[in-house]
């Protein structure tokens, strides 16, 4: 049995993590699925928003311990190789220019916390508890969430997490801003498809650009950024969707971005 799934549901792709049994673990099956669905949704124009959600509910538990544990007799070479591939899945999820969403149920955890923070916007059931317990297994974080934490909480509760391995409950970073919706338990999905349809309902091609402004301004210094606004903005300016959306301010009505996918 396959421990990941691609839905197509029609403009958005939703990745399934299927490995209920062990809370959401990550597979080779599941980067395979959601590296797909990045890449597709990246080059598909129909497709406004990827999805990560896990049957069983947890949204993801990390790396497979079981796994880990045979790493120690590799050359460190072998071990940076295994690490890479997960550190590709974080720059295809930041890198892709449509929005990723997680649907978050239970929890994440370790390397699942990692993906989750990497995506645009999260997701999260009431209740759901996030940890990075890396230093109780005698390992450290990976997967960027060092950088995102840093940029998420503030570094007393980074410190507590990392290096107590303390979990933190969603309702704390919601209230911190770390998490973009809290809501009842068992509805993630819902609320996460609600978000995709308010997105589909944009200018795909602009959030795209605007990603990716977002993306450099994190990293980037002011004159950079302003370079980076200029170019993005020029392109921008001469693309259908910026026609459509100036005209429909213009004749005071709603925007129809939707009919621009329709016609590619």
């Amino acid at each position: 049995m396959s421990m990941a799934r691609i839905e197509d549901l029609g403009d958005r792709l939703v990745v399934w993590n299927l490995n209920a049994a062990r809370r959401g673990a990550l597979t080779p099956e599941y980067y395979e699925a959601l590296h797909e669905a990045l890449v597709t949704a990246a080059y598909n124009p129909r497709i406004v928003a990827v999805i990560l959600a896990a049957e069983g509910g947890f949204f993801c538990a990390g790396g497979d311990m079981g796994v880990l544990a045979t790493r120690a007799a590799q050359t460190e070479e072998q071990r940076r190789g295994n690490i890479e591939r997960l550190h590709d899945l974080v720059r295809t999820i930041t890198g892709c220019p449509k929005p990723v969403i997680a649907a978050i149920e239970g929890g994440a955890a370790g390397a699942g916390l990692s993906l989750a923070l990497a995506c645009d916007f999260t997701v999260s059931a009431e209740g759901a508890r996030f940890t990075a317990a890396y230093v109780k297994a005698g390992l450290v974080p990976d997967a960027g969430l060092t950088h995102s934490l840093a940029g998420l909480v503030p570094r007393a509760m980074a410190a507590r997490m990392l290096l107590l391995g303390e979990p933190v409950e969603a309702e704390r970073l919601h209230a911190l801003g770390a998490l973009s919706e809290l809501v009842p338990e068992g509805q993630s999905f819902d609320a996460a498809m609600a978000l995709a349809d308010r997105l589909g309902q944009g200018a795909s091609v602009t959030q795209g650009a605007i990603k990716g402004l977002m993306n450099s301004a994190a990293a980037g210094d002011l004159f950079a950024q302003l370079d980076a606004e200029r170019d993005a903005m020029a392109r921008a300016q001469g693309l259908p969707e910026a026609a459509e959306g100036i005209s429909a301010f213009l004749e005071k009505r709603p925007a129809d971005f939707r009919k621009l996918r329709s016609e590619t």
